[in-house]
């Protein structure tokens, strides 16, 4: 079989099962949340802004058209695969278009928030899927297929090109409205990936899903990224034993050191974790009752190394945790008044979201 008779195939083999996802808002919500009150606007400039919200684009019950992105269905009884940054809006509404041209609401049945991968559902059943590549098997140059919503209008574009990197860390706008995401371990590809393309497939030869499409880096040419869909799988199968993801959690908030930080809080060390609150009313560096408590863990220490790896700003605290699974128990070396000593810690799960926050909590 010829090489262009593979791409074609592949690709009518996992087209069927891509959906286009659509983000949606009432018209009084986005009013909301512009950073002015509409009213504080001359008459003019207000009916021309009025008119321009009348003529955007609205879904089938009247909201208005706000984004869109990609997904991919896994089951036949409507699981899909995306990315939590699609679908981050908690007063949006989301609505999936099948390849098949039928609409769907849709319910938002867990997310990934370290991974940036959200598991939705649909109501139907016999529906065309992807399989996952379970293998973990990528080879630099391997020829990969991005399909996806490109731009969030033009849906099914399918784009060719090769694997180019492998375990990228980036910090990248991951959408058309500026989205930040910090990302790790990606899959880095010359197919052409845009902002609508995000929670696509990226399929291999054979038509299996090997990464799920994430972000572009924009200014540039032909570098596009993906999430292994390894992790993926990790996550599908949490939510079949457990009903939810589930993440480890330490229990402390904490920022990385460089030099910079080194010397403003004058420590001896340019490297490590350093477990400190933001000072706000009722804000605590180490959380009462978490894993980091029961170890022994202080304000003001410094996490050094996890597991005898070092912690930088290449591979921080949470890169560590994101190997890890809920009940390991982690050797930990820290640095505290002076003295470096070691502390085991038994990760428990996390139970609730974090409060919004500048450091990390973990």
């Amino acid at each position: 079989m010829d090489y262009q008779t593979q791409i074609i195939n592949a690709i009518k083999k996992g087209m069927p099962a891509v959906v286009s996802i659509t983000v949606s808002k009432e018209m009084e919500d986005i009013a909301k949340e512009l950073p002015f009150d509409i009213e504080s606007l001359n008459p003019y400039d207000q009916e021309i802004l009025k008119e321009r919200m009348r003529q955007a684009p609205k879904d089938e019950h009247g909201r208005v058209k706000v984004g869109g992105g990609s997904g991919f269905l896994v089951s036949s009884n409507g699981v899909i695969l995306t990315n939590k940054h699609v679908i981050m809006d908690p007063h949006a509404s989301y609505s999936v278009l099948a390849s098949n041209g039928k609409k769907y609401d849709t319910k938002v049945t867990s997310h990934d928030p370290i991974n940036d991968i959200a598991i939705l559902k649909i109501d139907d059943k016999n529906l065309p899927t992807i399989s996952l590549d379970t293998s973990g098997k990528l080879e630099l140059g391997q020829s990969v297929i991005a399909i996806g919503n490109a731009l969030g209008e033009f849906a099914n574009s399918v784009s060719t090109g090769v694997v180019s990197g492998l375990s990228r860390l980036i910090s990248a706008t991951t959408d058309m409205m500026g989205h930040q995401e910090k990302l790790r371990g990606l899959i880095q590809t010359d197919a052409a990936i845009n902002p609508g393309n995000s929670g696509g497939p990226l399929i291999n030869l054979n038509g299996e899903a090997i990464g799920i499409n994430v972000a572009v880096v924009f200014g540039a040419q032909n570098i596009g990224f993906a999430i292994p869909v390894a992790r993926a799988i990790k996550d599908l199968e949490e939510i079949k034993k457990y009903g939810h993801i589930r993440r480890p959690f330490v229990g402390v908030r904490y920022v990385t050191l460089n030099k910079a930080l080194q010397e403003h809080f004058r420590l001896p060390i340019d490297h490590g974790a350093l477990v400190i609150n933001e000072g706000a009313p009722g804000d605590v560096a180490v959380i009462p009752g978490s894993p980091a408590e029961k170890a022994g863990l202080k304000e003001f220490d410094v996490i050094l190394s996890c597991e005898e790896k070092i912690i930088n700003e290449e591979t921080t605290l949470e890169d560590h945790l994101s190997e890890t699974n809920i009940g390991d128990a982690l050797k930990l070396k820290i640095f505290r008044k002076g003295k470096e000593m070691e502390i085991k810690l038994i990760l428990e799960e996390f139970k609730s979201p974090p409060p919004p926050m500048e450091t990390k909590e973990l």
